[in-house]
Protein backbone atom coordinates (compact mmCIF):
# COMPACT_ATOMS: atom_id res chain seq x y z
CA UNK A 1 0.00 0.00 0.00
CA UNK A 2 1.34 3.41 -1.03
CA UNK A 3 0.75 6.48 1.13
CA UNK A 4 1.80 10.11 0.56
CA UNK A 5 2.14 12.35 3.61
CA UNK A 6 2.48 16.13 3.59
CA UNK A 7 4.64 17.97 6.13
CA UNK A 8 4.75 21.77 6.18
CA UNK A 9 8.06 23.54 5.69
CA UNK A 10 9.72 23.88 9.08
CA UNK A 11 7.86 20.84 10.45
CA UNK A 12 9.22 17.46 11.53
CA UNK A 13 11.34 16.49 8.54
CA UNK A 14 13.07 13.46 10.01
CA UNK A 15 11.82 10.97 7.38
CA UNK A 16 12.34 13.52 4.61
CA UNK A 17 15.99 13.86 5.63
CA UNK A 18 16.73 10.22 6.47
CA UNK A 19 15.21 8.53 3.41
CA UNK A 20 18.33 9.27 1.32
CA UNK A 21 20.48 7.02 3.49
CA UNK A 22 18.44 4.03 2.30
CA UNK A 23 18.08 5.20 -1.28
CA UNK A 24 21.81 5.76 -1.76
CA UNK A 25 23.16 3.03 0.57
CA UNK A 26 24.94 1.28 -2.31
CA UNK A 27 26.10 4.46 -4.07
CA UNK A 28 29.64 5.28 -2.94
CA UNK A 29 29.53 8.64 -4.73
CA UNK A 30 26.54 10.03 -2.85
CA UNK A 31 27.30 12.67 -0.21
CA UNK A 32 24.48 13.31 2.25
CA UNK A 33 24.02 17.04 2.91
CA UNK A 34 24.25 18.20 6.50
CA UNK A 35 20.86 17.88 8.19
CA UNK A 36 21.37 21.20 9.96
CA UNK A 37 21.84 23.04 6.67
CA UNK A 38 18.89 21.34 4.98
CA UNK A 39 16.58 22.04 7.92
CA UNK A 40 17.47 25.72 7.72
CA UNK A 41 16.87 25.82 3.97
CA UNK A 42 13.43 24.26 4.45
CA UNK A 43 12.46 26.53 7.35
CA UNK A 44 10.46 29.68 6.46
CA UNK A 45 11.86 31.39 9.56
CA UNK A 46 15.48 30.90 8.43
CA UNK A 47 15.53 30.93 4.64
CA UNK A 48 14.84 34.34 3.02
CA UNK A 49 13.52 32.52 -0.07
CA UNK A 50 10.22 32.30 1.81
CA UNK A 51 9.92 36.08 1.90
CA UNK A 52 8.92 35.77 -1.76
CA UNK A 53 8.04 32.08 -1.94
CA UNK A 54 6.00 29.31 -0.35
CA UNK A 55 6.21 25.55 -0.39
CA UNK A 56 5.56 22.21 1.24
CA UNK A 57 7.14 18.75 1.50
CA UNK A 58 5.82 15.27 0.75
CA UNK A 59 7.14 11.84 1.68
CA UNK A 60 6.06 8.49 0.21
CA UNK A 61 5.57 5.30 2.24
CA UNK A 62 5.16 1.77 0.95
CA UNK A 63 4.25 -0.92 3.46
CA UNK A 64 5.13 1.53 6.22
CA UNK A 65 8.64 2.29 4.91
CA UNK A 66 9.66 5.71 3.62
CA UNK A 67 10.62 5.29 -0.04
CA UNK A 68 10.74 8.80 -1.49
CA UNK A 69 10.43 12.54 -1.05
CA UNK A 70 9.66 15.75 -2.96
CA UNK A 71 8.94 19.43 -2.37
CA UNK A 72 6.54 21.70 -4.20
CA UNK A 73 7.15 25.45 -4.20
CA UNK A 74 6.16 28.73 -5.82
CA UNK A 75 8.56 31.64 -6.28
CA UNK A 76 6.59 34.89 -6.56
CA UNK A 77 9.69 36.72 -7.82
CA UNK A 78 9.91 34.23 -10.69
CA UNK A 79 6.23 34.78 -11.48
CA UNK A 80 6.66 38.56 -11.37
CA UNK A 81 9.58 38.48 -13.80
CA UNK A 82 8.61 35.67 -16.18
CA UNK A 83 4.79 35.79 -15.98
CA UNK A 84 4.59 32.13 -16.98
CA UNK A 85 2.41 30.61 -14.24
CA UNK A 86 5.15 28.07 -13.49
CA UNK A 87 5.68 26.39 -10.14
CA UNK A 88 8.46 24.05 -9.13
CA UNK A 89 9.27 20.71 -7.57
CA UNK A 90 12.55 19.83 -5.90
CA UNK A 91 14.45 17.43 -3.63
CA UNK A 92 13.05 14.50 -5.60
CA UNK A 93 14.63 11.22 -4.51
CA UNK A 94 12.84 7.88 -4.81
CA UNK A 95 13.28 4.15 -5.04
CA UNK A 96 13.25 2.75 -8.57
CA UNK A 97 9.48 2.47 -8.63
CA UNK A 98 7.32 4.33 -11.16
CA UNK A 99 4.30 4.19 -8.89
CA UNK A 100 6.19 6.03 -6.16
CA UNK A 101 7.57 8.68 -8.51
CA UNK A 102 4.17 9.19 -10.15
CA UNK A 103 2.43 9.59 -6.80
CA UNK A 104 4.93 12.11 -5.44
CA UNK A 105 4.93 14.19 -8.61
CA UNK A 106 1.13 14.06 -8.78
CA UNK A 107 0.83 15.43 -5.24
CA UNK A 108 3.29 18.21 -6.01
CA UNK A 109 1.39 19.03 -9.20
CA UNK A 110 -1.95 19.10 -7.33
CA UNK A 111 -0.49 21.49 -4.76
CA UNK A 112 0.76 23.77 -7.55
CA UNK A 113 -2.52 23.67 -9.50
CA UNK A 114 -4.48 24.61 -6.39
CA UNK A 115 -2.41 27.82 -6.35
CA UNK A 116 -3.04 28.68 -9.97
CA UNK A 117 0.06 27.22 -11.62
CA UNK A 118 -0.24 25.89 -15.16
CA UNK A 119 3.24 24.36 -15.49
CA UNK A 120 5.50 22.34 -13.19
CA UNK A 121 9.28 22.55 -13.57
CA UNK A 122 12.10 20.87 -11.70
CA UNK A 123 14.01 19.68 -9.91
CA UNK A 124 14.83 23.06 -8.35
CA UNK A 125 15.71 22.81 -4.69
CA UNK A 126 14.31 25.34 -3.87
CA UNK A 127 15.04 27.94 -6.56
CA UNK A 128 17.24 28.53 -9.58
CA UNK A 129 19.74 30.16 -7.21
CA UNK A 130 20.14 26.92 -5.20
CA UNK A 131 20.45 23.33 -6.46
CA UNK A 132 19.09 22.69 -9.93
CA UNK A 133 18.54 19.72 -12.20
CA UNK A 134 18.48 15.93 -12.16
CA UNK A 135 21.79 14.23 -12.89
CA UNK A 136 21.64 12.47 -16.27
CA UNK A 137 25.35 11.99 -16.99
CA UNK A 138 28.39 11.74 -14.73
CA UNK A 139 27.30 9.27 -12.06
CA UNK A 140 30.83 7.99 -11.48
CA UNK A 141 32.04 10.99 -9.45
CA UNK A 142 30.73 12.51 -6.22
CA UNK A 143 28.96 15.88 -6.40
CA UNK A 144 30.60 19.11 -5.32
CA UNK A 145 29.07 21.30 -2.63
CA UNK A 146 25.50 22.45 -3.36
CA UNK A 147 25.25 20.30 -6.48
CA UNK A 148 22.73 17.43 -6.64
CA UNK A 149 23.36 13.74 -7.19
CA UNK A 150 20.84 11.12 -8.31
CA UNK A 151 20.48 7.48 -9.17
CA UNK A 152 20.64 6.77 -12.93
CA UNK A 153 16.97 5.73 -12.97
CA UNK A 154 15.62 9.00 -11.52
CA UNK A 155 15.46 10.98 -14.78
CA UNK A 156 13.69 8.10 -16.52
CA UNK A 157 11.04 8.01 -13.79
CA UNK A 158 10.43 11.75 -14.24
CA UNK A 159 10.10 11.35 -18.02
CA UNK A 160 7.65 8.49 -17.67
CA UNK A 161 5.54 10.72 -15.42
CA UNK A 162 4.93 12.97 -18.42
CA UNK A 163 7.81 15.43 -18.18
CA UNK A 164 10.03 16.62 -21.03
CA UNK A 165 13.40 18.33 -21.09
CA UNK A 166 13.34 22.09 -20.51
CA UNK A 167 17.08 22.75 -20.24
CA UNK A 168 20.40 21.03 -19.56
CA UNK A 169 23.18 22.55 -17.49
CA UNK A 170 26.79 21.43 -17.33
CA UNK A 171 29.39 20.95 -14.61
CA UNK A 172 33.06 21.15 -15.62
CA UNK A 173 35.97 19.44 -13.88
CA UNK A 174 39.23 21.30 -13.69
CA UNK A 175 42.68 20.41 -12.39
CA UNK A 176 44.96 23.28 -11.41
CA UNK A 177 47.93 23.46 -13.74
CA UNK A 178 50.55 25.68 -15.39
CA UNK A 179 48.02 26.81 -18.04
CA UNK A 180 48.86 26.93 -21.73
CA UNK A 181 50.79 29.73 -23.39
CA UNK A 182 47.70 31.23 -25.01
CA UNK A 183 45.96 31.63 -21.65
CA UNK A 184 49.10 33.01 -20.00
CA UNK A 185 49.49 35.59 -22.76
CA UNK A 186 45.87 36.72 -22.39
CA UNK A 187 46.25 36.86 -18.60
CA UNK A 188 49.39 39.00 -18.80
CA UNK A 189 47.97 41.38 -21.42
CA UNK A 190 44.79 41.97 -19.44
CA UNK A 191 46.65 42.48 -16.16
CA UNK A 192 48.96 45.04 -17.81
CA UNK A 193 46.13 47.41 -18.77
CA UNK A 194 46.62 50.59 -16.71
CA UNK A 195 42.91 51.10 -16.03
CA UNK A 196 42.49 47.57 -14.61
CA UNK A 197 42.75 46.82 -10.91
CA UNK A 198 42.14 43.44 -9.29
CA UNK A 199 41.49 42.57 -5.65
CA UNK A 200 40.08 39.68 -3.58
CA UNK A 201 36.99 39.89 -1.39
CA UNK A 202 37.59 41.60 1.95
CA UNK A 203 36.57 39.59 5.01
CA UNK A 204 36.50 42.88 6.94
CA UNK A 205 33.95 44.31 4.52
CA UNK A 206 32.30 41.06 3.46
CA UNK A 207 28.72 42.33 3.45
CA UNK A 208 29.71 45.19 1.14
CA UNK A 209 31.58 42.89 -1.21
CA UNK A 210 28.79 40.31 -1.34
CA UNK A 211 26.35 43.07 -2.26
CA UNK A 212 28.74 44.18 -5.02
CA UNK A 213 28.93 40.58 -6.25
CA UNK A 214 25.13 40.31 -6.28
CA UNK A 215 24.93 43.58 -8.22
CA UNK A 216 27.26 42.18 -10.88
CA UNK A 217 25.42 38.84 -10.86
CA UNK A 218 22.09 40.60 -11.45
CA UNK A 219 23.46 42.66 -14.33
CA UNK A 220 25.43 39.83 -15.95
CA UNK A 221 22.84 37.05 -15.61
CA UNK A 222 19.61 39.02 -16.11
CA UNK A 223 19.00 37.66 -19.63
CA UNK A 224 19.79 34.04 -18.75
CA UNK A 225 17.11 31.38 -18.92
CA UNK A 226 14.96 31.34 -15.75
CA UNK A 227 16.94 34.11 -14.04
CA UNK A 228 15.65 35.44 -10.72
CA UNK A 229 17.73 38.05 -8.87
CA UNK A 230 18.76 37.61 -5.26
CA UNK A 231 17.00 39.83 -2.75
CA UNK A 232 18.87 41.93 -0.19
CA UNK A 233 17.86 39.45 2.49
CA UNK A 234 19.28 36.59 0.42
CA UNK A 235 22.49 38.58 -0.06
CA UNK A 236 22.77 39.05 3.71
CA UNK A 237 22.27 35.32 4.23
CA UNK A 238 24.90 34.60 1.57
CA UNK A 239 27.36 36.90 3.35
CA UNK A 240 26.72 35.13 6.66
CA UNK A 241 27.35 31.74 5.03
CA UNK A 242 30.48 32.99 3.27
CA UNK A 243 31.87 34.32 6.53
CA UNK A 244 32.24 30.73 7.76
CA UNK A 245 33.86 29.18 4.67
CA UNK A 246 35.13 31.80 2.23
CA UNK A 247 38.82 31.75 1.29
CA UNK A 248 39.63 35.29 0.03
CA UNK A 249 42.41 33.96 -2.21
CA UNK A 250 39.75 32.12 -4.21
CA UNK A 251 37.81 35.32 -5.00
CA UNK A 252 38.39 38.23 -7.37
CA UNK A 253 36.91 41.59 -8.26
CA UNK A 254 38.00 43.34 -11.45
CA UNK A 255 37.71 47.14 -11.47
CA UNK A 256 37.98 49.16 -14.66
CA UNK A 257 38.59 52.88 -14.25
CA UNK A 258 37.31 52.63 -10.70
CA UNK A 259 34.09 50.74 -11.53
CA UNK A 260 33.59 47.16 -10.43
CA UNK A 261 33.24 45.30 -13.72
CA UNK A 262 33.46 41.58 -12.92
CA UNK A 263 33.81 39.07 -10.13
CA UNK A 264 34.57 35.41 -9.52
CA UNK A 265 33.93 33.39 -6.37
CA UNK A 266 35.07 29.85 -5.59
CA UNK A 267 34.21 28.16 -2.30
CA UNK A 268 35.81 25.16 -0.59
CA UNK A 269 34.17 21.89 -1.58
CA UNK A 270 32.55 21.00 1.74
CA UNK A 271 31.36 17.69 0.31
CA UNK A 272 34.99 16.57 0.39
CA UNK A 273 34.96 17.21 4.15
CA UNK A 274 31.55 15.78 5.19
CA UNK A 275 31.31 12.70 2.97
CA UNK A 276 31.51 10.29 5.94
CA UNK A 277 29.38 12.22 8.46
CA UNK A 278 26.00 10.91 7.21
CA UNK A 279 24.53 14.39 7.55
CA UNK A 280 25.23 14.60 11.28
CA UNK A 281 27.38 17.12 13.14
CA UNK A 282 26.85 15.54 16.57
CA UNK A 283 28.46 14.16 18.59
CA UNK A 284 31.83 14.40 16.77
CA UNK A 285 30.95 15.60 13.29
CA UNK A 286 31.44 19.29 14.04
CA UNK A 287 34.96 18.72 15.40
CA UNK A 288 35.87 16.60 12.37
CA UNK A 289 34.55 19.25 9.99
CA UNK A 290 36.34 22.08 11.79
CA UNK A 291 39.65 20.20 11.76
CA UNK A 292 39.35 19.27 8.11
CA UNK A 293 38.37 22.81 7.10
CA UNK A 294 40.80 24.84 9.20
CA UNK A 295 43.77 22.47 9.71
CA UNK A 296 43.89 20.01 6.82
CA UNK A 297 42.21 22.32 4.34
CA UNK A 298 40.11 21.13 1.38
CA UNK A 299 41.89 20.05 -1.78
CA UNK A 300 39.02 21.01 -4.08
CA UNK A 301 36.78 24.01 -4.61
CA UNK A 302 33.74 24.96 -6.67
CA UNK A 303 33.51 28.10 -8.77
CA UNK A 304 29.96 29.19 -7.91
CA UNK A 305 29.83 32.74 -9.26
CA UNK A 306 31.44 34.40 -12.24
CA UNK A 307 29.95 37.46 -13.88
CA UNK A 308 30.94 40.34 -16.14
CA UNK A 309 28.76 43.44 -16.43
CA UNK A 310 27.11 43.81 -19.84
CA UNK A 311 28.75 47.17 -20.58
CA UNK A 312 32.19 45.50 -20.48
CA UNK A 313 31.31 42.09 -21.91
CA UNK A 314 31.47 43.05 -25.58
CA UNK A 315 34.28 45.60 -25.41
CA UNK A 316 36.94 44.07 -27.64
CA UNK A 317 39.94 45.04 -25.51
CA UNK A 318 38.37 43.30 -22.49
CA UNK A 319 37.49 40.09 -24.34
CA UNK A 320 39.98 38.09 -22.24
CA UNK A 321 38.43 39.07 -18.91
CA UNK A 322 36.74 35.74 -18.19
CA UNK A 323 39.85 33.76 -19.16
CA UNK A 324 41.88 36.10 -16.94
CA UNK A 325 39.61 35.36 -13.97
CA UNK A 326 39.87 31.60 -14.52
CA UNK A 327 43.67 31.88 -14.68
CA UNK A 328 43.83 34.01 -11.53
CA UNK A 329 41.79 31.51 -9.53
CA UNK A 330 43.90 28.68 -10.91
CA UNK A 331 47.06 30.35 -9.62
CA UNK A 332 45.55 31.25 -6.24
CA UNK A 333 44.15 27.76 -5.88
CA UNK A 334 47.58 26.25 -6.35
CA UNK A 335 49.02 28.56 -3.71
CA UNK A 336 46.45 27.51 -1.10
CA UNK A 337 46.73 23.79 -1.91
CA UNK A 338 43.70 23.31 -4.16
CA UNK A 339 44.38 20.65 -6.76
CA UNK A 340 41.05 20.50 -8.58
CA UNK A 341 37.81 22.36 -8.95
CA UNK A 342 34.36 22.30 -10.44
CA UNK A 343 32.99 25.13 -12.56
CA UNK A 344 29.23 24.90 -12.26
CA UNK A 345 26.77 25.31 -13.52
CA UNK A 346 26.63 26.65 -17.10
CA UNK A 347 23.71 26.60 -19.51
CA UNK A 348 24.04 24.18 -22.42
CA UNK A 349 23.47 27.00 -24.93
CA UNK A 350 25.83 29.57 -23.37
CA UNK A 351 28.44 29.11 -26.08
CA UNK A 352 30.69 32.00 -25.02
CA UNK A 353 31.09 30.83 -21.44
CA UNK A 354 31.47 27.16 -22.37
CA UNK A 355 34.13 28.02 -24.96
CA UNK A 356 36.13 30.05 -22.42
CA UNK A 357 35.94 27.18 -19.94
CA UNK A 358 37.22 24.71 -22.51
CA UNK A 359 40.01 27.13 -23.37
CA UNK A 360 41.44 26.96 -19.84
CA UNK A 361 41.42 23.16 -19.91
CA UNK A 362 38.25 22.18 -18.04
CA UNK A 363 36.26 19.15 -19.18
CA UNK A 364 32.49 18.73 -19.09
CA UNK A 365 31.91 15.77 -16.79
CA UNK A 366 28.35 16.06 -15.49
CA UNK A 367 25.04 17.01 -17.10
CA UNK A 368 21.94 17.97 -15.14
CA UNK A 369 18.47 18.18 -16.69
CA UNK A 370 15.55 20.39 -15.77
CA UNK A 371 12.17 18.97 -16.76
CA UNK A 372 8.77 20.56 -17.17
CA UNK A 373 5.18 19.55 -17.75
CA UNK A 374 1.96 21.38 -18.56
CA UNK A 375 -0.64 20.99 -15.83
CA UNK A 376 -4.02 20.13 -17.32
Amino acid sequence: MLEIRETPMGGNLRDFLDVVSDLYASDRNYVRPLDMDLKDRLNPKKNPFFEHGEGTTFTAYKNGRCVGRITAQIDRDHLRIHKDETGFFGFLDTVNDQEVADALLARAEKWLKERGMKRARGPLSLSINEEMGCLVDGFDAPPFVLMPHHQPYQAELIEHAGYAKAKDVFAWLYETNDMNARVRRAQAEFRAMPEVKVRPFSMKHLQRDVELAVEIFTDAWSENWGFVPMTRAEARKLAADFKLILVPELTRFVEIEGEVAAMAVAIPNLNELVHDLEGKLVPLGFLKLLYRLKVQGPKSARLVLLGIKKKFRHVRKYAAMSVYLYAELNDSGRRVGTTKGELSWTLEDNAAVNTAIRMVGAKKYKTYRVFEKALA
